[in-house]
């Protein structure tokens, strides 16, 4: 009985060839993403932006807005609060309330009006720094698929759900531990507040509060940063493109190189059949003589003979050919015929340093044309 040879994974025979298939790797996202597919996510709203960098900054304008209009808060709502209690003993009525409820309005646009303000220019601002101007109603568009419970259970449980979740249990982790720490440090500070007035120690709790939703802003603002630096990060690894999406790009802007080069070779053929029917119509042929061929005609009324074809190697034995059967006279002049193939392009008139040259290979056709019809 024969036993049955067995090599290990990592184990090949020395006769065997490896066999590596980069095809395996042809849709591997592995290129950056390109300017085009950059902007076709901007417009669908899939941009790198973080949401926790916005509200770290709206906060912090917030807290620093009620920190520096505290004190003018804290006078309107006295104010009218001593104001309110000072009227109660003229009776309520429907114009009253009406009126306590209109002074209500006045108080809170004047106290709360301003820190909204701030606190929208602030957020537009921040996201605008992130992403720039842009408006786009793709997120909003109504989608099947966010009504698929699968889809939603996937999403639910996807890598990013997970790196969020992680995320959030960071935060809280360290925003926590700094509340503790400076918590700590105060609680000692708690029992003198039983000595002071009720105005001392309302000013007490508000600057123990301010001051920790600072550090609390501070530590949020940290860890928002690190997410926005993620967040684009992220969203360049969601934006990679394969070889393969990079060349269907490329083709999809500058056209399949097969068709482009297929359009240029008709156009050389056709701009070829239109020069080979100008050679009958041409006065000489200048040849080299067997690698060039320049094809010269002149008429009164010219400034100087044209150029009407030219051609290298089977080119000019074609031009040779067809002056042949169609009778233009050929004249082999080598300097002339290289001369006039450089420096001249098909349709423009010979330069004026080879008139001379060309004035006597056309005086020797026009000789040849008369002995012909003596």
């Amino acid at each position: 009985m024969k036993c049955m040879e067995i090599f290990p994974l990592h184990y090949r025979p020395y006769n065997e060839s490896f066999i590596f298939d980069l095809q395996l790797f042809a849709g591997e996202k592995t290129e950056q993403p390109t300017s085009k597919k950059r902007g076709e996510a901007r417009q669908k709203g899939q941009v790198g932006r973080s949401q926790e960098l916005s509200a770290a900054f709206v906060l912090l304008a917030g807290f620093f807005s009620m920190r520096i209009l505290g004190a003018s808060i804290y006078d309107e709502i006295a104010n009218y609060t001593i104001y309110i209690f000072g009227h109660l003993n003229q009776g309520i009525d429907t114009e009253s309330v009406m009126q306590l409820f209109i002074g209500m309005v006045f108080v809170l646009a004047k106290t709360a009006f301003p820190i909204m303000l701030i606190i929208m220019v602030v957020g537009v601002a921040i996201n605008i720094l992130q992403v720039g101007v842009m408006f786009t109603t793709e997120p909003l568009q109504f989608k099947l698929d966010n009504l698929n419970p699968i889809n939603g259970m996937g999403r639910l449980f996807s890598k990013r759900a997970l790196i969020e979740l992680f995320k959030s249990i960071i935060k809280i982790i360290i925003i926590g531990f700094f509340i503790y720490r400076y918590l700590v440090d105060q609680i000692l500070q708690m029992p003198k507040l039983i000595y002071l007035d009720l105005p001392a120690s309302l000013r007490e709790i508000s600057e123990i509060i301010i001051n920790l939703s600072f550090k609390i802003c501070g530590v949020f603002l940290v860890l928002a940063v690190f997410d926005y630096a993620y967040q684009k990060w992220q969203t360049t690894q969601d934006l990679k493109m394969s070889k393969d999406d990079v060349k269907e790009e490329f083709k999809q802007a500058e056209g399949n190189p097969q068709i482009k080069s297929k359009i240029r070779q008709k156009q050389r053929e056709m701009a070829m059949q239109r020069m080979m029917r100008e050679v009958p119509k041409a006065d000489v042929i200048v040849t080299n003589p067997t690698h060039f061929a320049v094809a010269l005609k002149y008429e009164k009324g010219m400034a100087a003979p044209v150029v009407v074809a030219k051609g290298q190697d089977l080119v000019a034995q074609k031009i040779k050919e067809i002056a042949r059967e169609s009778g233009v006279t050929i004249v082999e002049n080598r300097p002339l015929a290289r001369a006039l193939y450089a420096a001249v392009e098909i349709g423009s008139t010979v330069p004026q340093e080879l008139y001379k040259s060309v004035a006597e290979v056309l005086a020797y056709v026009y000789r040849l044309k008369k002995k012909k019809l003596a």
